[in-house]
């Protein structure tokens, strides 16, 4: 068994609904043969595949054999796979079985983004309209002069009245201005969604940060960030409910591909936990923001402290825009609540409403 090796080969981040193909590999680099070769492995069942996957070999000296599964990717989540158990002995079944273990493996699956066509976010510092010293991005439609024709400048760019003017190649020098921060605060604490269907409206949570994060960082091109609390879904199977503390993710805003792929790995991970107050939490992390950032909440429950610290965000400059996931209907009063301090409220009870956020 000092010869034999187990090695999984598979795509180990999936996003929701792929199929990921599974090949084991027992190779035996010993010079004598092994006459029989059970090898086993254990899958969640959540990937949908049977709970174990077994196969029997025989391998000469320098043989491999192959074990071949699909695990069908339908729920987000961080998956522990194995680990891979072989045992052989010897032809006729006198002596005990050695058995021979690997090591677990880590699968992660991202979480459901939903297509958004457009995304109208309250925000007090849209993109061209705060001059920057350093011209991160410009606004076309501001010109604050003009300069002589550079190699590589756009055709666009040129002044043709300038240019007639003066006689040579002018083209428009535009007002610097920075991007729009965005910072996304994500409630995971079961108690403030409806118990009816809890389960089902915090996977739509998490479906509705995801999609505002995808479709602001890939089609607006904005640097957005996340805060939430929750249990890490990475941490050990055998951490207990008892044992187990709030962990505190924190994104800050940045552009980017690389920014997605973070914020879904994060949202992959996360499981929802019983933790202190999301508006403390959410007080604790908008203290990180620049000035004029905008603030996308996304929770089961706009309760009185919520607003309270809602109300407090607004004095410091910070746009505000609530979505609340829940099955019924928000109460009259949580909408005047969000009109008194120009709060756009959203309702999400299912994954189609997400087109009215546009």
């Amino acid at each position: 068994m000092r010869g034999l090796r187990l090695t999984r080969h598979f795509v180990n981040r999936a996003f929701n609904g792929d199929e990921v193909e599974m090949l084991v590999q027992a190779h035996n680099t010993g010079r004598l043969p092994l006459t029989w070769v059970h090898v086993q492995d254990s899958v969640p069942v959540d990937l949908g595949v049977p709970k174990r996957q077994a196969r029997v070999f025989s391998l000469n000296a320098q043989e491999s054999g192959a074990l071949t599964y699909t695990l069908h990717c339908r729920k987000r989540g961080v998956y522990r796979l194995g680990p891979l158990v072989a045992r052989t002995g010897d032809l006729f079944g006198l002596l005990e079985p050695q058995p021979f273990e690997s090591q677990a493996e880590l699968m992660i699956v991202y979480p459901r983004v939903a297509p958004l066509t457009k995304l109208g976010l309250p925000t007090r510092s849209p993109l061209a309209a705060l001059p920057e010293r350093t011209p991160l991005f410009e606004d076309t439609a501001r010109v604050i002069g003009v300069r002589a024709y550079a190699p590589g400048d756009s055709l666009r760019r040129i002044h043709w009245t300038a240019t007639a003017s003066a006689g040579q190649l002018l083209v428009k020098n535009y007002q610097p201005a920075i991007a729009r921060e965005t910072l996304i605060a994500l409630d995971l604490n079961p108690e403030n969604y409806e118990l009816r269907g809890r389960h089902d409206l915090i996977e739509l949570a998490i479906t509705v940060a995801a999609s505002i994060a995808n479709y602001t960082l890939g089609h607006e091109r904005q640097p957005v960030g996340l805060a939430v609390q929750a249990r890490d879904g990475a941490t050990p199977d055998n951490a207990t409910p008892e044992t187990t503390t709030a962990t505190s993710f924190y994104l800050p805003p940045r552009a980017g591909r690389a920014q997605l792929m973070a914020i879904l790995e994060t949202l992959a991970r996360v499981q929802p936990l019983a933790s202190r107050p999301f508006a403390e939490f959410l007080r604790q992390y908008s203290l990180h923001l620049p000035w004029g950032a905008t603030l996308v909440i996304v929770t089961g429950q706009a309760d009185v402290l919520l607003f309270k610290v809602l109300a407090q965000l607004r004095q410091a400059g910070f746009p505000v825009a609530l979505m609340v996931v829940q099955s019924s209907l928000l109460s009259r009063q949580t909408y005047q609540r969000a009109a008194v301090l120009h709060i756009p409220v959203y309702v999400v009870g299912r994954e189609r409403d997400l087109e009215s956020v546009a």
